[in-house]
């Protein structure tokens, strides 16, 4: 019984820490507003939006960490962008 004991121990040890606490909020965040997001516009422009987070994360990633935004992946950003700007005209 101890073994469980421990195992829960560990568990809420790690899930109060204040980054799982910061994460676990932001993410609820982002559903609710998700939810908000589906109820004024439809799904299939909804959903393609959210392809812009890899845009993000990689200007982010270029800008804060150096990594590097190759031709290939500038390539695929316009891509991206390319899908993004003609689902929200259409």
């Amino acid at each position: 019984m101890s073994n469980v004991g421990s195992i829960v121990e560990a568990a809420w040890s790690a899930a109060s820490q204040p980054w799982i606490l910061v994460g676990l909020t932001c993410y609820f965040i982002s559903a609710a507003l998700w939810v908000v997001a589906l109820t004024r516009v439809d799904v299939t422009v909804a959903y393609p939006m959210l392809s812009m987070g890899y845009v993000i994360a990689a200007v982010l990633a270029w800008h804060f960490f150096g990594e590097a935004l190759t031709t290939q992946r500038l390539l695929g950003i316009a891509i991206i962008l390319v899908g993004v700007v003609i689902l929200g005209r259409g």
